[in-house]
């Protein structure tokens, strides 16, 4: 094992330069105990400078128990025509009060001619007056040379001249950024072999993701000699993002051997990074490496049944290195081996079924239901195969129309009639839309027998054209999500008409949970019930 590789994360700051995202000073602390109590050894938390947000973030850090990660305040050199010693931000970066302090200078003779309208020679002399304030000041510096890679392919004669003008400040960081993401990863490791030649100060590496190379491009630095690694959780950042660290971290301490500190919590991986998620009120992406949803899910058959013998067959690492788990997937792909596991992980017998549960799963697929997002509508094929399955109920007639009184808005009514043990009840009920319609009408009626189906929350529905072609002979599929207290399931119905492929995931969602309480014999009242 090499030596140590330090994470800097720069969520707060970077990360939330992505389109839609908006920290609070509160979401900005929360995230920041959250990393520092996983590991990550810094943690940029903004540019005080820049606006009160931030500024009041430093202030409330302060008084956070963070254990060995170190807060960072971010800012740039000084500007042109000023002083080190009365530079605004600079003084506001002191002002943070935090150990180490962040500056970004350019490292492309293109930018500081071009962009910055300076001299080569008065750039490198801001880049050593704001260093050696800083580190008069007692700070750790870390210095963001801005377009390195770019700008060593320009010149790289001056790239290396602003590097050094930083260490012989007294930097104790230099950082080469890939600002516009565009190198590859060849070319990080040639440029930082030849710069750790040139320079004696620790190296480290900040890669944008514009052409989907963050992750190996920072990997690639790791080999070429840098020690410190910045990125965002999630990977999260402007246009493209930043390099993941939640890929970056087990690739580093699993695959690469090197030793981060982070590591020793890794089994919280994915746990961190969904709650990054949830801060950041983004989506968890289902398909994230090592965290995803769906990154130790299997769909085929043969891959299903593989795995089952041997995990390794079709799993890179196990899952539960990084706090995943494995999922099984089960489709018109679906083998016996998937439907049995996936029945197992669900805590259902599938006993002498397995075939008949197969069989009515495909044709279940085949016209349009698709199972591997509704497990409540999986489940519910294999409860009716038990043997000693019966009905909760049967719907012997349902009836949606629309109305419009004089001077109200259209409204839907909805009547159902529903038997149970024989006995028949026809209920109506009114609504703003057919779907809720039906709902109500299904909930009064079933409720003199199962009063518990009052508790249940329809949390989510979501339509989908399967083929758009047809236009409106179109075939509809609904997802819906039902939820009581903790417990959640989702169902699918499909149907030409929206309506009936409503009233079939609904009615599914409906059986399911008076199924699941029989099994637990458990009566039929109210949960909620004060």
């Amino acid at each position: 094992m090499s030596s140590s590789v330090l994470l800097y994360d720069t969520t707060l700051r970077d990360g939330a330069q992505r389109q839609g995202i908006s920290f609070s000073v509160a979401d900005k602390l929360r995230i920041t105990k959250l990393l520092a109590d996983f590991g990550i050894d810094y943690i940029e938390g903004g540019w005080p400078s820049s606006n009160p947000k931030d500024a009041e973030y430093f202030r409330r850090a302060r008084e956070l128990d963070l254990g060995a990660t170190i807060v960072c305040a971010f800012g740039a050199t000084r500007r042109m025509n000023n002083s080190a010693d009365h530079d605004a931000q600079l003084i506001g970066l002191l002002e943070a009060q935090t150990p180490v302090v962040t500056i970004v200078g350019k490292a492309s003779r293109l930018h500081v001619e071009q962009i910055l309208r300076a001299s080569k020679q008065d750039n490198l002399r801001a880049i050593e007056d704001s260093v050696r304030l800083l580190k008069r000041e007692g700070r750790e510096v870390v210095f963001d040379a801005e377009h390195f890679f770019d700008g060593f392919a320009e010149d790289g004669e001056y790239a290396l001249a602003c590097l050094q003008a930083a260490e012989s400040a007294g930097a104790d960081w230099l950082v080469l950024c890939d600002t516009n993401g565009g190198s590859l990863p060849e070319t990080i490791f040639t440029v930082i072999e030849a710069v750790t030649r040139k320079v004696k100060t620790a190296i480290g590496i900040h890669a944008h993701n514009d052409c989907e190379l963050a992750v190996a491009n920072s990997l690639a630095a790791v080999r070429a000699g840098a020690r410190q690694i910045q990125g965002t959780i999630n990977g999260i950042g402007e246009r493209c993002g930043n390099a993941n660290l939640v890929s970056l971290l087990p690739n580093l301490a699993l695959k690469m051997r090197q030793a981060v500190r982070a590591a020793e919590k890794l089994q919280e991986l994915t746990q961190v990074s969904r709650q990054v998620s949830e801060i950041a009120n983004l989506a968890p992406n289902n398909f994230a490496a090592y965290v995803g949803h769906n990154a130790f899910a299997h769909k085929g058959g043969l891959h299903a049944a593989a795995v089952q013998r041997m995990t390794a067959s079709y799993e890179h690492i196990d899952p539960a290195l990084v706090g995943n788990g494995r999922e099984i997937l089960v489709s018109e792909l679906a083998g016996r081996g998937n439907i049995r596991l996936r029945a197992e992980q669900l805590g259902l017998d599938i006993g002498e079924a397995e075939q008949i549960v197969t069989n009515e799963i495909k044709q279940a697929e085949a016209r349009g239901l698709s199972l591997e997002a509704a497990d409540g509508s999986f489940e519910l094929i294999v409860r009716r195969q038990a043997p000693n399955y019966r009905p909760p109920f049967s719907v012997r007639d349902l009836m949606v129309q629309s109305l419009r009184r004089t001077g109200e808005h259209q409204k839907s009514l909805a009547t159902a009639k529903v038997q149970v043990d024989g006995v028949e009840t026809l209920t109506a009920a009114e609504a703003n839309g057919p779907v809720a319609a039906i709902d109500l009408a299904l909930r009064q009626a079933l409720n003199p027998f199962y009063p518990c189906i009052e508790d249940i929350r329809l949390s989510d529905y979501k339509v989908r054209i399967l083929d758009p072609e047809q236009a409106t002979a179109a075939t509809t599929r609904v997802w819906i999500e039902a939820t009581v207290g903790e417990q959640s399931w989702c169902t699918v119905g499909c149907s030409e008409n929206i309506i009936e492929a409503s009233a079939e995931a609904l009615l599914a969602s409906l059986e399911l949970f008076i199924l699941r309480l029989q099994e637990k014999g458990a009566n039929y009242g109210r949960i909620n019930a004060a």
